[in-house]
């Protein structure tokens, strides 16, 4: 019981933004801990958006130094689904699909899954765009560093 007690509790915001798709892309996240907030960015040149949408939640769930409850919001049905539904039998058929063929990123979803094992995680989905503070603010910055590899592209 006292290691439960001891057990920080975090919120986390999550989101990846992609022009085209493949295309440059970004990521963000925000993680709310004790009154404080902490946000967390990048992006790729070549990507996908679905790369983008887990890179996030890799990233955020990197950042924890020690174990926690997590309570963990995407707009991404692909990265909800994925790690608590789909994955299960991915591990089980030596990651492959239900059609026999290899699991699209599974490089990130094998990390996803070993970081989530790591804490206590709620995995939350929210509509996109519809006014949530956090995810709109996690969308902003994801497209402001897609944004960056845009301009990089342009010779701007």
């Amino acid at each position: 019981m006292a290691a439960e007690r001891n057990t920080s509790e975090v919120i986390i915001y999550t989101d990846g933004a992609c022009s085209g798709n493949p295309g440059p892309g970004g990521w963000a996240a925000v993680l709310k801990f004790n009154g404080k907030n902490k946000q967390l960015s990048g992006g790729a040149a070549k990507t996908t958006n679905n790369r983008m949408e887990m890179t996030a939640a890799i990233e955020a769930l990197r950042a924890l130094t020690r174990s926690c409850r997590v309570t963990l919001y995407t707009d991404s049905k692909y990265v909800k689904n994925g790690i608590e539904n789909w994955i299960h039998n991915w591990k089980t058929n030596g990651w492959k699909t239900t059609a026999k063929k290899p699991v699209l990123n599974e490089d990130l979803w094998r990390e996803l899954d070993e970081l989530a094992g790591k804490h206590e995680i709620s995995w939350r989905w929210v509509k996109g765009h519809t006014g949530d503070t956090y995810n709109e603010l996690v969308d902003t910055l994801a497209v402001s560093e897609l944004d960056k590899y845009k301009s990089n592209k342009s010779g701007a």
